[in-house]
């Protein structure tokens, strides 16, 4: 009786809390609503404090991208042409081939973002394809297709067309186009047999009788605590700079899988800077490069974790 009366409490409290959940999320729905028409009606003022307000939440990507979209807006047309340039360089690293319509922004509007994608692209695109590299490598054919597509989409946009013309991106064009081909290729399912397979051949007995071979178990996985093996060595582990200015200090930590060629095998943002940076880390963790960890000499896999600490801009 107890045991039925705690999971109906349970039920009960889970349920509360989907609620709570559900009215933030159409509150800040609401409140995202609002600010664009204070944006529409010229209260730009109000319009940015309620996009602040909602900018110190967390958000799903989209949503993200609005909010700093409509403050790039607000503060444009406040004059505050640095702040806007730090909010519009958010949008841009969220999502690089955005750019607002004319319907949606005035040509000085525009502008600001024409500047401001012209000077991130470039990076962007290598990032983009390097991670695209990465996959293929590991034979992940499908996101290495989808990947080298984006550079190749993100190559073509106007407000790159100069660039791309030179070292290193017209290189990129170049190796984006080979890869993207190969790519589909391979993750292209078989073709359906055209025949059925001929029927197996009778097992004889002493054979049947025979242990059936058990599948090896997955490599081990080796990390710090470990006292037997040798720590890896990093021969590249840049981390990308934070997009705009800090003006609070901020940290996170990355976990990675090494593997025994001394590539990342995997990434993982275990501790979170912000949505725009954690995207911009975690792509750049998937290019770095280790001497492997080894165990009496034989390379092995190891995880290792990365403190990621972003200092207050000056």
């Amino acid at each position: 009786m107890k045991s039925l009366l705690l999971r109906a409490r349970l039920g009960a409290f889970l349920v509360t809390m989907l609620l709570a959940a559900a009215t933030v999320r159409g509150q800040e729905s609401r409140d995202l609503a609002a600010a664009r028409d204070l944006y529409a009606s010229a209260a730009y003022d109000d319009a940015l404090v309620l996009l602040n307000r909602l900018r110190a939440t967390e958000h799903p990507a989209g949503q993200s991208r609005t909010i700093e979209q409509y403050r790039a807006f607000c503060l444009l047309a406040l004059g505050r042409a640095s702040d806007a340039e730090q909010a519009i360089e958010a949008v841009v690293a969220a999502e690089p081939m955005y750019l607002p319509s004319d319907s949606d922004a005035s040509p000085r509007v525009r502008s600001a973002f024409t500047t401001v994608r012209r000077r991130m692209l470039p990076t962007i695109i290598q990032q983009q394809y390097a991670q695209a590299k990465t996959a293929f490598d590991r034979k992940e054919f499908a996101a290495a297709a989808e990947g080298f597509r984006q550079v190749l989409a993100a190559l073509a946009d106007p407000d790159v067309a100069s660039e791309a013309k030179q070292p290193p991106l017209v290189d990129l064009r170049q190796l984006a186009s080979g890869f993207a081909e190969l790519s589909a290729k391979a993750s292209a399912p078989p073709p359906l047999p055209t025949a059925p397979a001929p029927a197996p051949a009778p097992v004889p007995a002493m054979a049947a009788a025979a242990p059936s071979s058990s599948i090896p178990p997955p490599p081990r996985i080796y990390s710090a605590g470990d006292a037997n093996v040798t720590a890896p060595i990093a021969l590249n582990q840049a981390l990308p700079a934070y997009p705009g200015q800090v003006m609070i200090p901020r940290s996170g930590k990355i976990e990675v899988v090494i593997d025994e060629s001394g590539a990342v095998e995997s990434v993982e943002m275990t501790g979170p800077v912000s949505n725009t940076y954690d995207r911009l880390a975690i792509t750049a963790a998937k290019t770095w490069k280790f001497k492997p960890a080894t165990v009496d000499g034989k390379p092995v896999k190891f995880r290792k974790v990365v403190q990621v600490t972003i200092r207050k801009t000056t």
